[in-house]
Protein backbone atom coordinates (compact mmCIF):
# COMPACT_ATOMS: atom_id res chain seq x y z
CA UNK A 1 0.00 0.00 0.00
CA UNK A 2 1.26 3.45 -0.91
CA UNK A 3 0.73 6.38 1.46
CA UNK A 4 1.58 10.06 1.45
CA UNK A 5 1.63 10.06 5.28
CA UNK A 6 3.92 7.11 5.97
CA UNK A 7 6.90 6.36 3.74
CA UNK A 8 8.35 3.10 5.02
CA UNK A 9 11.08 3.03 2.39
CA UNK A 10 12.25 6.50 3.33
CA UNK A 11 12.25 5.62 7.04
CA UNK A 12 14.31 2.50 6.36
CA UNK A 13 16.74 4.43 4.18
CA UNK A 14 16.99 7.16 6.81
CA UNK A 15 17.71 4.61 9.55
CA UNK A 16 20.44 3.07 7.42
CA UNK A 17 21.95 6.49 6.69
CA UNK A 18 21.84 7.43 10.37
CA UNK A 19 23.76 4.26 11.32
CA UNK A 20 26.33 4.86 8.61
CA UNK A 21 26.82 8.47 9.75
CA UNK A 22 27.34 7.31 13.34
CA UNK A 23 29.95 4.79 12.22
CA UNK A 24 31.56 7.41 10.04
CA UNK A 25 31.78 9.89 12.92
CA UNK A 26 33.30 7.19 15.14
CA UNK A 27 35.87 6.31 12.51
CA UNK A 28 36.77 9.98 11.99
CA UNK A 29 37.21 10.39 15.76
CA UNK A 30 39.56 7.40 15.84
CA UNK A 31 41.58 8.80 12.97
CA UNK A 32 41.80 12.30 14.48
CA UNK A 33 42.74 11.06 18.02
CA UNK A 34 44.61 7.90 17.08
CA UNK A 35 42.58 6.04 19.72
CA UNK A 36 39.98 3.35 19.43
CA UNK A 37 39.32 3.57 23.20
CA UNK A 38 39.30 7.23 24.18
CA UNK A 39 36.90 7.01 27.12
CA UNK A 40 34.94 4.57 29.23
CA UNK A 41 32.02 4.60 26.80
CA UNK A 42 34.20 3.04 24.08
CA UNK A 43 35.30 0.04 26.17
CA UNK A 44 34.97 0.34 29.94
CA UNK A 45 37.29 -2.56 30.82
CA UNK A 46 40.08 -1.58 28.43
CA UNK A 47 39.81 2.06 29.45
CA UNK A 48 40.14 1.25 33.17
CA UNK A 49 43.07 -1.11 32.63
CA UNK A 50 44.88 1.25 30.28
CA UNK A 51 44.52 4.20 32.64
CA UNK A 52 45.99 2.11 35.48
CA UNK A 53 48.89 1.03 33.28
CA UNK A 54 49.48 4.61 32.16
CA UNK A 55 49.71 5.62 35.81
CA UNK A 56 52.26 2.89 36.53
CA UNK A 57 54.28 3.90 33.49
CA UNK A 58 54.29 7.54 34.59
CA UNK A 59 55.42 6.63 38.11
CA UNK A 60 58.22 4.42 36.76
CA UNK A 61 59.43 7.26 34.53
CA UNK A 62 59.49 9.64 37.50
CA UNK A 63 61.38 7.11 39.63
CA UNK A 64 63.85 6.59 36.81
CA UNK A 65 64.52 10.32 36.70
CA UNK A 66 65.12 10.31 40.46
CA UNK A 67 67.54 7.40 40.09
CA UNK A 68 69.48 9.43 37.54
CA UNK A 69 70.13 12.10 40.18
CA UNK A 70 71.29 9.53 42.73
CA UNK A 71 73.43 7.64 40.22
CA UNK A 72 75.16 10.87 39.21
CA UNK A 73 75.88 11.65 42.87
CA UNK A 74 77.31 8.16 43.35
CA UNK A 75 79.37 8.45 40.16
CA UNK A 76 80.75 11.78 41.34
CA UNK A 77 81.67 10.18 44.67
CA UNK A 78 83.39 7.29 42.88
CA UNK A 79 85.48 9.67 40.79
CA UNK A 80 86.39 11.63 43.93
CA UNK A 81 87.43 8.48 45.82
CA UNK A 82 89.51 7.27 42.88
CA UNK A 83 91.25 10.65 42.66
CA UNK A 84 92.03 10.67 46.39
CA UNK A 85 93.39 7.11 46.08
CA UNK A 86 95.63 8.28 43.24
CA UNK A 87 96.92 11.19 45.34
CA UNK A 88 97.61 8.83 48.25
CA UNK A 89 99.57 6.61 45.87
CA UNK A 90 101.58 9.62 44.65
CA UNK A 91 102.31 10.58 48.25
CA UNK A 92 103.52 7.03 48.94
CA UNK A 93 105.81 7.20 45.93
CA UNK A 94 107.29 10.50 47.12
CA UNK A 95 107.87 9.05 50.60
CA UNK A 96 109.65 6.04 49.05
CA UNK A 97 111.79 8.42 47.00
CA UNK A 98 112.78 10.38 50.13
CA UNK A 99 113.62 7.36 52.27
CA UNK A 100 117.32 7.43 51.46
CA UNK A 101 117.45 11.19 50.99
CA UNK A 102 118.94 13.87 53.15
CA UNK A 103 116.97 16.03 55.52
CA UNK A 104 116.91 18.76 52.87
CA UNK A 105 115.46 16.34 50.30
CA UNK A 106 112.80 15.19 52.75
CA UNK A 107 111.88 18.81 53.42
CA UNK A 108 111.34 19.39 49.70
CA UNK A 109 109.29 16.22 49.39
CA UNK A 110 107.24 17.26 52.39
CA UNK A 111 106.26 20.40 50.50
CA UNK A 112 105.08 18.20 47.60
CA UNK A 113 103.11 16.05 50.04
CA UNK A 114 101.51 19.14 51.54
CA UNK A 115 100.37 20.25 48.08
CA UNK A 116 98.88 16.86 47.29
CA UNK A 117 97.08 16.77 50.63
CA UNK A 118 95.56 20.15 49.80
CA UNK A 119 94.40 18.71 46.45
CA UNK A 120 92.81 15.79 48.31
CA UNK A 121 90.91 18.23 50.52
CA UNK A 122 89.63 20.11 47.47
CA UNK A 123 88.50 16.88 45.84
CA UNK A 124 86.80 15.76 49.05
CA UNK A 125 84.82 18.99 49.32
CA UNK A 126 83.97 19.26 45.62
CA UNK A 127 82.83 15.66 45.03
CA UNK A 128 79.23 16.79 45.32
CA UNK A 129 76.34 16.50 42.87
CA UNK A 130 73.26 18.62 43.45
CA UNK A 131 74.37 19.17 47.05
CA UNK A 132 74.84 15.44 47.75
CA UNK A 133 78.38 14.39 48.69
CA UNK A 134 78.72 10.62 48.83
CA UNK A 135 82.30 10.57 50.19
CA UNK A 136 82.05 13.20 52.92
CA UNK A 137 79.77 12.36 55.83
CA UNK A 138 77.39 14.93 57.26
CA UNK A 139 78.60 13.87 60.70
CA UNK A 140 82.33 13.15 60.71
CA UNK A 141 83.01 9.51 61.48
CA UNK A 142 79.49 8.35 60.59
CA UNK A 143 78.96 7.55 56.89
CA UNK A 144 75.60 8.70 55.54
CA UNK A 145 73.04 6.09 54.43
CA UNK A 146 70.50 6.75 51.69
CA UNK A 147 67.30 4.76 51.07
CA UNK A 148 66.30 5.10 47.43
CA UNK A 149 63.00 4.21 45.77
CA UNK A 150 63.78 1.91 42.85
CA UNK A 151 60.30 1.06 41.59
CA UNK A 152 56.71 0.23 42.43
CA UNK A 153 54.83 -3.04 42.82
CA UNK A 154 51.10 -3.06 42.14
CA UNK A 155 49.39 -5.29 44.67
CA UNK A 156 45.87 -4.61 43.42
CA UNK A 157 43.98 -2.28 41.09
CA UNK A 158 43.97 0.39 43.81
CA UNK A 159 47.13 -0.30 45.85
CA UNK A 160 50.86 -0.11 45.18
CA UNK A 161 53.99 -0.57 47.27
CA UNK A 162 57.49 0.71 46.63
CA UNK A 163 60.73 -1.18 46.26
CA UNK A 164 63.91 0.36 47.67
CA UNK A 165 67.65 -0.08 47.92
CA UNK A 166 70.11 1.40 50.39
CA UNK A 167 73.29 3.15 49.34
CA UNK A 168 75.86 3.79 52.06
CA UNK A 169 78.13 6.75 51.54
CA UNK A 170 81.78 7.07 52.52
CA UNK A 171 83.64 9.01 55.16
CA UNK A 172 86.92 9.85 53.45
CA UNK A 173 87.66 12.75 55.77
CA UNK A 174 89.62 10.28 57.90
CA UNK A 175 91.70 9.41 54.85
CA UNK A 176 92.39 13.09 54.37
CA UNK A 177 93.28 13.48 58.06
CA UNK A 178 95.71 10.54 57.84
CA UNK A 179 97.35 12.01 54.75
CA UNK A 180 97.54 15.43 56.37
CA UNK A 181 99.28 13.90 59.40
CA UNK A 182 102.14 12.48 57.31
CA UNK A 183 105.42 14.23 58.16
CA UNK A 184 108.82 13.05 56.91
CA UNK A 185 110.84 16.05 58.13
CA UNK A 186 113.10 16.11 61.17
CA UNK A 187 116.35 14.44 62.11
CA UNK A 188 115.06 10.85 62.50
CA UNK A 189 111.53 10.50 61.08
CA UNK A 190 109.90 7.04 61.19
CA UNK A 191 109.68 6.65 57.37
CA UNK A 192 108.14 3.16 57.45
CA UNK A 193 105.20 4.41 59.50
CA UNK A 194 104.66 7.35 57.13
CA UNK A 195 104.75 5.08 54.09
CA UNK A 196 102.32 2.69 55.77
CA UNK A 197 99.94 5.58 56.44
CA UNK A 198 99.97 6.54 52.75
CA UNK A 199 99.45 2.95 51.60
CA UNK A 200 96.59 2.46 54.06
CA UNK A 201 94.96 5.70 52.93
CA UNK A 202 95.18 4.56 49.30
CA UNK A 203 93.65 1.19 50.16
CA UNK A 204 90.77 2.77 52.08
CA UNK A 205 90.00 5.22 49.27
CA UNK A 206 90.12 2.42 46.67
CA UNK A 207 87.76 0.27 48.74
CA UNK A 208 85.40 3.22 48.88
CA UNK A 209 85.66 3.80 45.15
CA UNK A 210 84.85 0.13 44.58
CA UNK A 211 81.74 0.27 46.75
CA UNK A 212 80.62 3.41 44.93
CA UNK A 213 81.20 1.64 41.61
CA UNK A 214 79.08 -1.32 42.70
CA UNK A 215 76.26 1.01 43.77
CA UNK A 216 76.54 2.97 40.51
CA UNK A 217 76.30 -0.26 38.50
CA UNK A 218 73.27 -1.45 40.50
CA UNK A 219 71.48 1.85 39.95
CA UNK A 220 72.25 1.73 36.24
CA UNK A 221 70.94 -1.83 35.98
CA UNK A 222 67.72 -0.82 37.75
CA UNK A 223 67.32 2.13 35.40
CA UNK A 224 67.71 -0.17 32.39
CA UNK A 225 65.01 -2.44 33.83
CA UNK A 226 62.66 0.48 34.49
CA UNK A 227 63.15 1.74 30.94
CA UNK A 228 62.33 -1.70 29.52
CA UNK A 229 59.35 -2.08 31.87
CA UNK A 230 58.03 1.35 30.91
CA UNK A 231 58.32 0.52 27.21
CA UNK A 232 56.44 -2.74 27.82
CA UNK A 233 53.66 -0.98 29.72
CA UNK A 234 53.35 1.69 27.02
CA UNK A 235 53.23 -1.01 24.35
CA UNK A 236 50.53 -2.86 26.28
CA UNK A 237 48.46 0.29 26.59
CA UNK A 238 48.87 0.98 22.90
CA UNK A 239 47.71 -2.52 21.98
CA UNK A 240 44.48 -1.94 23.92
CA UNK A 241 43.57 1.63 23.04
CA UNK A 242 45.44 2.69 19.90
CA UNK A 243 43.53 2.71 16.64
CA UNK A 244 44.81 0.62 13.73
CA UNK A 245 45.23 3.39 11.19
CA UNK A 246 45.35 1.07 8.17
CA UNK A 247 42.03 -0.48 9.18
CA UNK A 248 40.49 2.89 9.98
CA UNK A 249 41.56 4.32 6.59
CA UNK A 250 39.97 1.38 4.77
CA UNK A 251 36.83 1.65 6.93
CA UNK A 252 36.59 5.39 6.25
CA UNK A 253 36.60 4.89 2.50
CA UNK A 254 34.01 2.11 2.72
CA UNK A 255 31.72 4.19 4.94
CA UNK A 256 31.99 7.20 2.65
CA UNK A 257 30.80 5.03 -0.26
CA UNK A 258 28.00 3.60 1.91
CA UNK A 259 27.00 7.14 2.90
CA UNK A 260 26.69 8.18 -0.73
CA UNK A 261 24.63 5.10 -1.61
CA UNK A 262 22.37 5.53 1.43
CA UNK A 263 21.80 9.18 0.50
CA UNK A 264 20.82 8.16 -3.01
CA UNK A 265 18.53 5.46 -1.61
CA UNK A 266 16.84 8.01 0.64
CA UNK A 267 16.44 10.37 -2.29
CA UNK A 268 14.76 7.65 -4.34
CA UNK A 269 12.48 6.70 -1.44
CA UNK A 270 11.43 10.31 -1.01
CA UNK A 271 10.36 10.44 -4.65
CA UNK A 272 7.79 7.67 -4.15
CA UNK A 273 4.99 10.00 -2.92
CA UNK A 274 5.43 12.08 -6.06
CA UNK A 275 4.46 9.04 -8.12
CA UNK A 276 1.10 8.88 -6.33
CA UNK A 277 0.16 12.15 -8.06
CA UNK A 278 0.09 10.38 -11.37
CA UNK A 279 -2.86 8.35 -10.13
CA UNK A 280 -4.98 11.53 -9.88
CA UNK A 281 -4.27 12.92 -13.30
Amino acid sequence: MSSILTNNSAMSALSTLRGINNNLNQTQDRISTGLKVASGKDNAAYFAISETMKGDSGMNKAINEGLTMTKNAVATGRVGAESIADLANQIGERIAFAMEGTEAVRAKVQEEIKEKVAQAKTILDQSSFNGQNMIKAGTKGTPDSYTITTGITRTSATAVSQTTMTVTGLDLEKVYDDLAAINITGATPDMDAQLTAAVTAKSTALDGATSMGVAEKSLGTQQDFLSTLTDTLDSGVGAMVDANMEEEAARLQALQVQQQLASQSLSIANQAPQQILSLFR
